[in-house]
């Protein structure tokens, strides 16, 4: 691992990061000059000015979104603040352009203030066609998120809904394997952040505002799910809950059980780690049903690694690494959803969106294995698959 480390921040020296902007045109002479910039560029403002929808047409906006974080929950890192937060705000921007074929201009923020983020984002939202929020720490990131949605164009936390996406869609296939109906699952969720809240609508089917929670007629949901944070499950009722745990609390855990996660994973159908490294341990995987799905998500270590998960006898097992079987990652998941955003011009990204995407990535396996529920990353047509699942719903 320190090999790939000490190669990664020397290729980053060498090239000063991973994107660049060029023209779209050559600039040759005089006359390019005066047609791109003085006195031709007056016409598209003058026009833009009358028809404000026409800088889609005359300008980058149809085709570039921003890439946008405040550095306060960077990839494993947690809050290493705006400046080390470029290099993964670069990589960003590097995927969707060549997973999605997406032009971004990665952003960071001074400032970890909900209100002053939500103002900046407005600002800048006439000069791109979405924005994709980036490793802002929960529970400000659904403030945010939500605050931003009625701004003219969509405004997409990745981190939870990228994940929500690809995890709802890797258990439907795994499901498969297990041979056990989707809608009868008992999962537990390790944590409460950004990932596990959103994860967690998802697979029960919900749409929420603030601290409304409510079931979406119409589509599937697995049985029941709990969370786990630091404190023990959620639960109606529960103290030390902010308002967003304490909607899902409200329509999750059915039977309120109460306790560790050591407790409440007990007879589980599906593990899913959104934590940190090592919080599962192989009892815990032992004590959950027969043929248990565990996803162990945390990066770059997981709560659990893959072959001592297998080793407790679950059936089948997935984590975010690359090198590993089943990878789910987010990856899978955004470069589709702003292409889709780019060329249905679309205003918002709805959870019908959202959950178009997860059937169209699960379906793209066609016979799942207990080594292939998910797509892999340089699937072809990967990108233009999801986007066109969404457009659809539009």
């Amino acid at each position: 691992m320190n090999d790939i480390y000490d190669e990664a921040l020397k290729l980053h020296k060498k090239y000063q990061g991973k994107i660049k902007i060029e023209p779209t045109t050559p600039l040759k002479n005089k006359h390019d000059l005066s047609l791109f910039y003085t006195p031709g560029v007056a016409q598209p403002s003058r026009e833009i000015a009358k028809n404000k929808s026409l800088s889609y047409d005359l300008t980058w906006r149809d085709r570039t979104v921003a890439v946008i974080s405040d550095g306060s929950a960077v990839l494993g890192l947690g809050n290493i603040g705006p400046e080390a937060a470029i290099p993964v705000m670069e990589g960003k921007s590097l995927l969707l352009k060549e997973f999605g074929g997406v032009d971004s201009v990665p952003i960071v923020m001074n400032t970890q203030d909900p209100a002053e983020i939500i103002k900046f984002v407005t600002y800048i939202a006439p000069s791109f066609a979405g924005i994709n929020l980036e490793d802002i720490s929960a529970p400000r990131c659904f403030q945010i998120e939500e605050a931003l949605q009625n701004i003219g164009i969509p405004v997409f936390h990745d981190d939870q809904h990228g994940t929500a996406i690809v995890i709802s869609a890797a258990l439907r296939n795994a499901t498969k394997v297990v041979n056990k109906p989707y809608d009868s699952l008992k999962v537990v969720v390790v944590g409460a952040g950004a990932a596990g809240l959103a994860t967690t609508r998802m697979l029960l089917g919900l749409n929420c505002s603030a601290d409304v929670c409510y079931r979406m007629p119409g589509h599937s949901a697995v049985g029941d799910v709990i969370v786990v944070d630091k404190n023990g499950a959620l639960y109606s009722g529960r103290e030390h809950q902010n308002i967003y745990k304490q909607a899902i609390a409200g329509v999750s855990n059915k039977n309120r059980k109460i306790g560790t996660l050591q407790y409440v994973v007990k007879g589980a159908d599906v593990l899913i780690g959104l934590s940190g490294p090592n919080i599962i341990t192989k009892d815990m995987v032992s004590s959950l049903a027969k043929d248990a799905i565990v996803f162990a998500m945390a990066n770059p270590s997981p709560e659990i690694m893959p072959q001592d998960a297998l080793d407790a006898d679950a059936k089948v097992v997935a984590s975010g690494r690359s090198d590993l079987p089943n990878q789910i990652n987010n990856v899978l998941a955004f470069p589709g959803i702003f292409r889709a955003v780019i060329k249905g011009r679309l205003k918002v990204i709805t959870q019908e969106m959202k959950i178009a995407a997860a059937d169209a990535l699960a379906n793209m396996i066609k016979k799942p294995t207990a080594t292939n529920i998910i797509p892999d990353v340089f699937t072809p047509n990967l990108a233009e698959t999801i986007s066109q699942a969404i457009l659809k719903v539009k």
